[in-house]
């Protein structure tokens, strides 16, 4: 008897670190800059218009814009959430915001097998990094 617990906890404890790998494995999203603006209104300030591509799979990290964001689904399905807000499912022509104090908690694909394509426009600080990783 055991040894057939252990031989189970051997088992879980290597099914947890192939479900961790699978998750460290999940494809990235490629993110394309499309165009940056000062906003001469607002001094010190500037936008900027991302595309973003989520490969079959694909899951953003945890993480923070310090920017407003504005969300408009080209193609695919995807997931979103801010930390205390809903979780939202976005189609084509579909739209998502984040503010700046916003935590993204949830930005995926909701599909395995099909791509998906949004366009971001971000109000932030000049020269702001795009995205910050949140711990």
């Amino acid at each position: 008897m055991f040894r057939l617990k252990n031989i189970a906890i051997a088992m879980l404890v290597a099914a947890g670190a192939l479900i961790g790998d699978a998750q460290a494995a999940a494809p990235e999203a490629i993110v394309t800059p499309l165009m940056t603006k000062p906003l001469d209104d607002y001094p010190g300030k500037e936008s900027l218009m991302i595309m973003v591509e989520y490969p079959p799979g694909a899951v953003d990290p945890v993480h923070r814009h310090h920017a407003h964001a504005f969300v408009y689904v080209l193609e695919g399905t995807i997931v979103m959430q801010v930390k205390g807000g809903n979780e939202v499912t976005l189609k084509p022509g579909q739209t998502f915001y984040e503010g700046p104090n916003d935590v993204h908690t949830v930005g995926r694909n909701a599909s395995q097998t099909q791509p998906a394509k949004f366009i971001v426009l971000l109000l932030k600080d000049k020269g702001a990094p795009v995205l910050v990783p949140e711990k």
